[in-house]
């Protein structure tokens, strides 16, 4: 850093465009989840694939930088130099975004998981070098107010995605039903793909001809953890036997069987049967209706049995990761040579922390506009789900926006104030988009008193990411629970708010989970990127758990994520102090290590 503490503000600003893109494309995944589900008629499940495909590549990115950093001894992105990482992850998104685009054209659900696939691998490489980039440009004991102006950037794009995909999926504002939504032609999503697809194109090129960027290359040798690498690549095959079954379980006889027998219901159904019907004798309407009720009794046996073997196999997967991540603790503590990072409690901790927070982060978001549907939630189709969705995403922004407000090195009454004015602000701004793109947001005016109720939190928090943590942990278990046992609108506000809870986490988890890492800060780094793997995981669950108990029933899970987020907190506390570590002490996302980078300023 040549010891200068001054931030970079041009090269923040142009490095903050690329949140935009990563928040964009995961909230507009949102909306892109219940249109698959209506359009090529999927279940649940089948539809979180859309969440399993763009938060898995972050995981395999993320693994890939690691195992060829650990093999080679150098960290690859610190030597490519952060400037030159986010080009490259810039213009591998753009290839994704050509490939979601090949696969538009042939209506092929699985050509747009992989095209997603693609664009997220993009994103693994640009979060990687943007979030210690970000550190690097100014301060370091202020480099957590950069992440969350990021952040606040990122959310401005989860606020808009909701918007900007609804239209291009359904080409109105207005209110289409899923039947209509079948009919629809997917031209439009192929203009939205070619937009975002010369957008990151036009990012790559700005900041490789910028002079305001600096290349950011970090000269730091990669601390060796080839047990660490070994126990990852395991836990990656064990995934993947996990979730084959399931997919294949799609394919299976009994899959078949249930197919037939759910298009010979619906059938019967339809006008033209039930027209057929007039005509029956006495007798023949007796035998005709017992017939439907073997199939669907058939039916209901045949669909329980399937879904509670995919659930099993789901809860193996979860184990995996959970398994794997306390065996590695549990070895490291016998014998810390080649574990690196994760000879440290706090980091494995810290890890499954992560993976909890994202995976809860977009559980709910995604599984969100399937709940909307349900009578006692409005019956909303999935064209009218947008400005919740918005709001849900906003509610990020909300908390990011009033966590960024100390890189304007603000004091006193001004911080006070500015940590009142900005959450309505950005309330406001959440309203406005979408009253102007022709939404009806008078259903959620009053959804105001959750976002003082977070403001409250943050007085209450007092920048101490153990104590913001603990809050916003019971926070959002608090929310679920009432979400889970109301209905109407307090049970929207309460899930919406679940944005709100989640708002703020990430930073602190960080902080909790790297302090006192040394040289394996830098590594630790690495893994709790990894750790996005959540986003792939936990809403799949929830698809699929929601196929056996129910959509609002299925929000259990959140209950459960946020209970262990404010467990961790009060864990970590512990295990610092052992450490003697001042828990109290720590600046959010404060790296020492500041002379370990060299930066061409």
């Amino acid at each position: 850093m040549n010891n200068q503490i001054k931030t970079n503000y041009p090269a923040l600003y142009t490095l903050i465009t690329v949140f935009f893109f990563w928040g964009f494309i995961a909230a507009g995944n949102s909306i892109f989840i219940p249109f698959c589900k209506s359009y090529f008629s999927l279940d649940q499940f089948q539809s979180q694939l859309v969440d399993f495909a763009f938060y898995t590549a972050y995981y395999v990115g993320a693994l890939l930088l690691f195992a060829l950093g650990d093999l080679s001894g150098k960290d690859i992105v610190g030597k490519w130099g952060y400037k030159k990482s986010i080009v490259y992850g810039l213009l591998f998104s753009a290839l994704g975004a050509g490939a979601m685009i090949i696969a538009v054209e042939a209506s092929v659900y699985a050509g747009m998981l992989v095209g997603l696939f693609i664009v997220a691998l993009g994103f693994s490489l640009q979060q990687t070098a943007a979030n210690p980039f970000a550190i690097l440009l100014g301060d370091p004991k202020t480099g957590a107010s950069r992440v969350n102006l990021g952040g606040g950037i990122n959310s401005f794009g989860t606020t808009i995605g909701p918007i900007v995909v609804a239209l291009a999926l359904f080409g109105t504002a207005k209110s289409i039903s899923d039947d209509q939504i079948k009919a629809l032609e997917l031209s439009k999503v192929v203009l939205l793909y070619i937009g975002v697809g010369l957008l990151f194109v036009a990012a790559a090129a700005l900041f490789y001809f910028s002079k305001k960027v600096p290349s950011g290359i970090a000269n730091e040798p990669m601390e060796k953890a080839n047990k660490a690498l070994r126990t990852l690549v395991i836990m990656t095959v064990l995934l993947g036997v996990m979730f084959t079954p399931v997919f294949q379980s799609y394919k299976s006889a009994e899959a078949k069987k249930i197919e037939t027998l759910e298009y010979d219901l619906n059938y019967a159904k339809s006008k033209k049967a039930i027209e057929k019907t007039k005509d029956f004798t006495g007798d023949e309407l007796a035998v005709y209706k017992e017939n439907l009720n073997t199939k669907n009794t058939k039916l209901t046996v045949l669909k329980k049995a399937i879904e509670r073997e995919r659930m099993l196999w789901l809860s193996g997967a979860l184990l995996v990761v959970v398994g794997g991540l306390m065996f590695s603790y549990a070895s490291a503590k016998k014998k810390s040579e080649g574990w690196g990072a994760m000879q440290y409690p706090q980091l494995v901790l810290g890890m499954l922390a992560i993976f909890t927070y994202v995976g809860v982060e977009v559980a709910i978001g995604s599984n969100l506009g399937e709940l909307l549907k349900l009578e006692e939630f409005g019956n909303l189709q999935s064209s009218d789900i947008a400005p919740y969705i918005s709001m849900y995403w906003g509610s990020l922004m909300i908390g990011r926006w009033a966590g960024a407000i100390s890189v304007f090195n603000l004091q006193g009454t001004k911080k006070t104030i500015a940590l009142i004015v900005v959450p309505l602000i950005a309330f406001g701004i959440i309203l406005g988009v979408n009253i102007l793109s022709g939404k009806d947001m008078k259903p959620l005016y009053y959804y105001i008193f959750c976002v003082l109720i977070q403001i409250g939190a943050f007085f209450l928090s007092k920048d101490k990411p153990a104590r913001t943590l603990t809050i916003f942990g019971t926070f959002g278990v608090a929310a679920m629970l009432i979400g889970l046992f109301s209905t109407g609108t307090v049970a929207i506000y309460a899930f919406l708010a679940g944005g709100l809870a989640c708002s703020i986490m990430w930073p602190s988890i960080f902080s909790l989970s790297i302090i006192g890492l040394g040289k394996y800060t830098s590594q630790g780094s690495a893994f709790l990127v990894m750790m996005i793997l959540g986003g792939g995981i936990i809403p799949p669950i929830q698809g699929k758990l929601s196929d056996i108990i129910g959509i609002h029933q299925s929000y259990i899970i959140a209950v459960v994520c946020f209970a262990y987020l404010t467990l961790f907190a009060i864990l970590v506390k512990g295990l610092l102090k052992k450490q003697n570590i001042d828990v109290d002490a720590i600046e959010v996302f404060f790296f020492k290590q500041k002379t370990a980078y060299e930066i061409d300023m």
